[in-house]
């Protein structure tokens, strides 16, 4: 392209000459491009002054031109027609750019494009918008029969080309995935038509679920009532595999018509992949109804009878109810209905999540035994609802009050305003955040091959941790989903949870996708041997605790994630069910000394190596054992800042005082905002003693059991102390 000309005034003054060509019906080949790029640029390709790619380019923008003028008296049926017979003449594309792919831009073949818009039902006071407009074809068919027509188009050259083509319409220039929110307070559209990219996601690279992401967005931008008509990959669609994706993109929602175009319809656009052709409109009801499947556009107009008509449209209503409008980040039910509060129109832009300091901790909740009602003793979250059931804490813990924060997260405002998480679930968040702001005393250094970090002036600096203690039923798992999303949205977006085994990964997918993600955001560690590189460019890398110790002799898992994640690694490592590392330090077993777990070793390894990491542990039995407390090395127990010189002093001595030390140690890390633990409170739990008389036959049964196990654990000491014997008497 010559320094005198843009590439989109190239592409546009060459489509102009093409146009003309099409509404005279003069033929257009290959050498008939050629030469329109060549006239537009001043220069051939040969010189550099233009790509082939763009030559296709002005043959689409060209289509945009023309279509309206040829088939815009039509009917639909003979639109359709009189579209297909001329994509039939015009040169195949044989070329794709590096553009092309990076932006996934396969424009809808004109007859498509058109029986999208009749599907549309367009009408004269419509908002229409395009959020993946490309060269405009779609947008030529729909401007004429709407008020106003808004375009989003992400590739620079493309949206250039728009602006020149529709010069009355209002172009954006974002991701079509973040559309709810970018576009938030702008007008909403009432019918939207969309051929979103299908495998290339421009934050989060190859993702086959960019166009569900997409089509969520859409949905949400839309005005309730609102419909949309959409080009889907061939795979969305309510089947067993994919069916969990289908339904949540779809919430909300009702499919009035599917129909699939087979392998055809972009033999144009030199592809032939099969597409889908959904029917959506914003109203509650079914998303599962039979499919017309067809060869061609035609074929398939054929075979549509009446399209349904669309629902009314409604504004959205500036009262907050008990079930919020939908979002990309999924609402869920939220128990019974909640009085209606008065308030501002709802967006669910990313807000930072507001709070109140207490200059004075709240008073200990109501003492019942050794428990006391559990209350945030810093913190009130005024818009964050209660805990769905009834929480406590040790009246112990209950009677020590946590710091004041200072950490403000950022969430999606129904993230707090639906209940999605409760005010005890984001205290977590506010103080994992807290915690991670900050790095522990000292530097240090790791040696290669050892667990304990060296005190170094040289080294580097370790972030701190925060340990969740929660038992079940508060929900550990969403609250270490909220601490990733917060990240998340800050551009953080590599991850990783560590948990006991693999089927838990439905469990943490389960917990991601209830405060807004995709199950696919979790990727499975196990989808890439071991020693090959992991190629997700992001996501949160689910591992179980038995593949993190796993190796072979040339690599490891542990190195294997340390290579994803980098040197840099600034992500969330969450530690669920973290007493699945106890052990690590080793110490007395019941048959003496044992080594420490290799498990336990690989974890506090993953920290060591990634000192910028935000850790998080979550157990609710993690502190029943000082020894298993020997994996927290984020907490600061030992170390410089700290009464203990290194991690064997502090088990030794905290080992030493009994369950009044870890009392002490769990108060301790409370008061430092490093440590939080609620449980289910037993209050209105009924209980009946159901005894069972022994006959004399089942004594006789377990006396000889219990026998016959006396036997055998004398046995098993013998031997053990025999082991041991000639041990000591090698070693001497």
């Amino acid at each position: 392209m010559t320094a005198t000309i843009s590439r989109s005034s190239a592409i546009l003054s060459a489509a102009r000459t093409l146009a003309t060509k099409l509404l005279l019906a003069i033929p257009i080949d290959r050498a008939g491009l050629n030469q329109a790029m060549t006239e537009s640029a001043g220069a051939s390709d040969a010189e550099g002054a233009w790509i082939q790619r763009e030559s296709f380019e002005a043959l689409e923008v060209a289509l945009a031109i023309a279509i309206p003028e040829l088939v815009g008296r039509m009917d639909a049926g003979a639109g359709i027609g009189t579209l297909e017979a001329l994509a039939r003449e015009l040169p195949t594309h044989t070329v794709r750019s590096e553009d092309q792919i990076t932006f996934q831009q396969f424009s809808t073949p004109p007859a498509l494009a058109r029986l999208a818009v009749h599907l549309a039902r367009l009408r004269p006071e419509d908002i229409f918008l395009e959020p993946s407009a490309g060269t405009g074809i779609i947008a030529s068919l729909a401007k004429a029969a709407v008020k106003q027509c808004l375009l989003n188009e992400l590739e620079p050259t493309r949206a250039e080309l728009l602006e020149g083509l529709f010069p009355g319409a209002q172009v954006y220039r974002h991701d079509g995935a973040k559309l709810a929110a970018l576009l938030s307070g702008t007008a909403r559209p009432s019918v939207i038509v969309m051929n979103p990219p299908f495998s290339i996601s421009q934050s989060r690279g190859e993702d086959t679920n960019t166009a569900a992401r997409h089509l969520r967005a859409a949905l949400d931008h839309l005005l309730p009532g609102g419909r949309v008509v959409a080009i889907m990959p061939d795979w969305f669609a309510p089947s067993a595999r994919e069916g969990e994706v289908f339904r949540r993109t779809l919430e909300g929602a009702r499919v009035v018509m599917s129909l699939r175009l087979d392998k055809g319809g972009y033999a144009k656009h030199g592809t032939g992949i099969a597409v889908r052709l959904l029917v959506i409109d914003k109203v509650p009801g079914d998303t599962s109804v039979s499919t017309i499947n067809r060869a061609s556009v035609s074929e398939l107009f054929a075979a549509l009878g009446s399209i349904p008509l669309r629902a009314a449209l409604r504004e959205a209503s500036p009262v907050a109810v008990a079930r919020p409008k939908l979002s990309m980040f999924r609402s869920v039910k939220s128990g019974p209905a909640r009085p209606v509060i008065v308030r501002a129109p709802q967006t669910n832009e990313v807000r930072p999540v507001a709070y109140q300091v207490l200059d004075d901790a709240a008073a200990m909740g109501e003492q019942r035994g050794v428990y006391a009602d559990f209350r945030p003793s810093r913190v009130i979250i005024p818009e964050a609802g209660e805990h769905p059931t009834h929480l406590v804490e040790s009246a112990a813990m209950a009677s020590i009050a946590a710091p004041r924060p200072g950490y403000v997260p950022c969430l999606p405002e129904r993230t707090v305003t639906a209940r999605l998480l409760s005010a005890a679930q984001l205290e977590t968040v506010i103080y994992a955040g807290e915690a991670w702001s900050r790095d522990l005393h000292g530097k240090f250094t790791q040696n290669a091959g050892e667990v304990a970090l060296k005190e170094d002036p040289e080294g580097q600096h370790y972030r701190t941790g925060f340990f969740l203690g929660d038992g079940t039923g508060a929900g550990k798992g969403r609250q270490a989903a909220a601490c990733i999303l917060d990240q998340w949205l800050k551009g953080n977006r590599r991850h990783i949870w560590i948990s006991k085994n693999a089927p838990l990964l439905e469990d943490a997918q389960r917990d991601w996708t209830a405060i807004g993600g995709l199950p696919s955001d979790i990727i499975d560690l196990a989808r890439w041997k071991i020693g090959e590189e992991i190629t997700a460019p992001e996501g949160i890398l689910f591992v179980p605790y038995g593949t993190l110790r796993s190796a072979r002799v040339e690599d490891t898992r542990l190195d294997q994630i340390v290579r994803w994640a980098g040197p840099a690694f600034e992500g969330v490592i969450v530690f669920d069910e973290a007493h699945e590392m106890g052990g690590v330090a080793g110490g007395e077993g019941a048959l003496g000394q044992k080594q420490g777990s290799l498990q336990g070793i690989a974890g506090v390894l993953l920290q060591n190596t990634l000192p910028r990491a935000r850790v998080l542990y979550a157990s609710a039995t993690g502190a029943s054992d000082v020894n298993n407390l020997a994996y927290a090395v984020r907490l600061g127990l030992w170390g410089p800042g700290t009464a203990f010189a290194n991690r064997e002093q502090f088990i030794s001595e905290i080992r030493d005082g009994g369950i009044a030390a870890m009392e002490l140690v769990a108060r301790d890390l409370k008061a430092s905002g490093l440590y939080l633990a609620r449980a289910l409170s037993f209050a209105g739990i009924e209980y009946d003693i159901l005894r069972h008389d022994l006959s004399l036959d089942q004594i006789a049964i377990y006396d000889t059991y219990c026998e016959a196990w006396t036997i055998l654990c004398a046995a098993a000491h013998k031997i053990a102390y025999r082991e041991v014997a000639i041990m000591r008497r090698n070693a001497a």
